[in-house]
C-alpha cells in the first residue's frame, strides 16, 4: 500500500502526463480516532477507526478563463488514485470559468512531508476511562445519571501542488461532553472542554461542577421573558463569536449584504463597534490552539478558495480593542475588495485587555440576573445585523446578589454577536473552551465569559 505521500506524487504525476496545461493542488488526508460514549451511568462503547481520504483540484485552460475540478474519495489504492485524476481532469475541461482561479501556489518540499500519519490510541483515553468509573459511583450514590461522550483523533494532511510545493500538518483534537441527569430527568447539567491530548482534562473536576449545578436547579423560580443582564460562559461565547467570523467574509461585506457592510458601501472596517477593549483573533501558532499555517481546503466558499491551497495564514486580528480590523479575505475576494489578503486560521480567540476572573466571578456583579449553561438550535434571522435566534438548554440560573439562587425555565433569545460586544459590563480571562452549537465543526476556540447587559429572554421555550 502506498502512503500518503506517495500518493500525492502518484496524483501529480498523473495530471502532468494528462497536460502541460493543468495546474493543481492535492491533499490527502489520514485520520485516526479513538471514543469513549457513556449512558446510564455506564461506558456503552468506545472504538478506534481510520480513514484517508485523496481531493484533487485541478484547474484547465477552458474558453472564458480556467475550469476548475474538484473530487474527493475514500478507500484508495494507487490505481484508484490514478482513476480519480482522470475523472478531475475530464470535469475541469468540462466545467464553466471558475470566478476565482488563480495561480496554484508555488513553492519547494517541506520538512517531514513524507513522514507517516500521525495515531492516536486507547491509551489516551486512559484517564478518562479510569475517571469515570469513579464518576459512575457518585452519580449512583447521588441518584443522578451520567451521559457523555470523549473523542480523540489525529488528522494528518499531505498538499502538494503543481507548482512544487510540498506540505504536511498534523492536526490533533480531543473534545469531551458530559451531561448529568436527576429528578427522574427533570434536570439536566452541562460541561463540556476541549484539549489536544487529555493531559489537562479533569473529568473528577467537570462532574463536580455537574452535581453542583444539579443542586441548584432543586430550587426552581419561574421568571417572565425580558431583558436580563446575563453571565455567559466561554463555550456560549464561543457559540456566539464563531458565527461572528463565518458571517465577516469580505466579499458579502463589500456588496452589502451582511452587518459588516458600511451603509453607502464598501465594509465596516476601521469602525469601532464597542468601547469595550475586545479583540478577536486566528493564530496558527496560539498556544492550545495550533493549527495550520496554511490553507487547506477542499472547496471554495466565501471564506477559502480551492486554488489558494498553500497559501500562508499567519495571525489575522478581525476585531482590534473593539474597531473591525479586518475581514477575511481569499486572493480573488481581496482583489474585488481592496482589503489586505487575509486567510482565516482554523481557530478563534477572544481576549479582554487585562481580563481576569472565571465565570462565577462575574456573578459578583449580578444584583438580578441569570447564568447560562450552553445554547443550542442556532439560526440566523437577519443577516444585514447578524439577529441570531437560538435556545438555552440544560441549566438557566438565576442570580441575585451575586449568588445562585435557583434555576428558572429555558428561553429562546434573540441576540446579535456584533450588537451584543457593545453591551459588554464585564469580562473574564480567555479560557481554551467547546462551542455546543458549532464544536463538531469548529474546536479550537479560546473565549472569556462575558457578562452582558440587557440580553433579550423574548420567550419561555417550554420542554426545551
Amino acid at each position: 500500500m502506498s502512503t500518503s505521500s506517495e500518493f500525492v506524487e502518484i496524483a501529480l504525476g498523473e495530471i502532468t502526463r494528462a497536460g502541460a496545461d493543468l495546474g493543481a493542488a492535492v491533499l490527502v488526508s489520514q485520520a485516526s480516532t479513538a471514543n469513549l460514549r457513556w449512558a446510564l451511568s455506564g461506558l456503552t462503547t468506545n472504538g478506534l477507526t481510520s480513514a484517508r481520504t485523496v481531493t484533487v483540484i485541478v484547474g484547465a485552460p477552458v474558453a472564458g478563463g480556467t475550469g476548475a475540478g474538484v473530487l474527493s474519495r475514500q478507500g484508495l489504492d494507487a490505481d484508484g488514485v490514478r482513476a480519480l485524476v482522470a475523472d478531475t481532469v475530464a470535469l475541469a475541461r468540462d466545467a464553466e470559468p471558475a470566478e476565482d482561479a488563480a495561480p496554484f501556489v508555488t513553492g519547494a518540499e517541506l520538512p517531514g512531508f513524507a513522514d507517516p500519519g500521525a495515531e492516536t490510541g486507547a491509551s489516551t483515553l486512559a484517564g478518562v476511562a479510569e475517571a469515570l468509573g469513579e464518576v459512575f459511583g457518585r452519580s449512583r450514590a447521588q441518584e443522578r445519571e451520567s451521559f457523555g461522550f470523549a473523542l480523540h483523533e489525529v488528522v494528518t494532511t499531505w498538499l502538494g501542488t503543481t507548482g512544487g510545493l510540498r506540505y504536511r500538518h498534523e492536526q490533533p483534537r480531543g473534545t469531551i461532553e458530559l451531561t448529568g441527569k436527576a429528578g427522574a430527568r427533570s434536570r439536566s447539567a452541562y460541561m463540556a472542554g476541549a484539549t489536544r491530548d487529555f493531559s489537562d482534562v479533569d473529568v473528577l473536576a467537570m462532574d463536580d461542577e455537574i452535581a453542583t449545578r444539579l443542586r441548584w436547579q432543586e430550587r426552581p423560580i419561574t421568571l417572565k421573558p425580558g431583558r436580563y443582564t446575563t453571565v455567559l460562559p466561554p463555550t456560549s461565547v464561543a457559540d456566539l463569536m464563531i458565527y461572528f467570523l463565518w458571517s465577516a467574509d469580505a466579499r458579502t461585506a463589500h456588496e452589502g449584504r451582511s452587518v459588516f457592510s458600511r451603509t453607502g458601501g464598501g465594509t465596516r472596517v476601521g469602525e469601532k463597534i464597542t468601547s469595550s477593549p475586545v479583540s478577536l483573533l486566528s493564530d496558527p501558532f496560539h498556544a492550545g490552539l495550533g493549527c495550520a499555517d496554511r490553507v487547506l481546503t477542499t472547496s471554495s466558499s466565501p471564506m477559502a478558495s480551492v486554488f489558494d491551497n498553500g497559501l500562508a495564514s499567519p495571525s489575522a486580528t478581525w476585531l482590534d480593542s473593539g474597531t473591525i480590523s479586518n475581514l477575511p479575505t481569499t486572493r480573488h475576494t481581496a482583489g474585488l475588495t481592496g482589503l489586505p489578503l487575509a486567510p482565516a486560521a482554523d481557530n478563534l480567540v477572544l481576549t479582554g485587555a487585562d481580563g481576569t476572573g472565571s465565570t462565577m466571578d462575574l456573578l459578583a456583579g449580578v444584583d438580578h440576573g441569570l447564568l447560562l449553561s450552553s445554547m443550542w438550535y442556532i439560526r440566523e434571522v437577519d443577516p444585514q445585523t447578524l439577529l441570531l435566534t437560538g435556545l438555552t438548554r440544560d441549566g438557566v440560573y438565576v442570580v441575585e446578589n451575586g449568588e445562585v439562587v435557583g434555576a428558572t425555565s429555558n428561553f429562546r433569545y434573540n441576540e446579535s454577536p456584533v450588537d451584543l460586544l457593545s453591551r459588554i459590563d464585564a469580562y473574564g480571562a480567555t479560557e481554551v473552551c467547546l462551542s455546543r452549537e458549532w464544536g463538531e465543526w469548529f474546536t479550537r476556540t479560546a473565549m472569556p465569559a462575558l457578562r452582558i447587559q440587557d440580553f433579550n429572554m423574548s420567550t419561555v421555550a417550554e420542554g426545551a
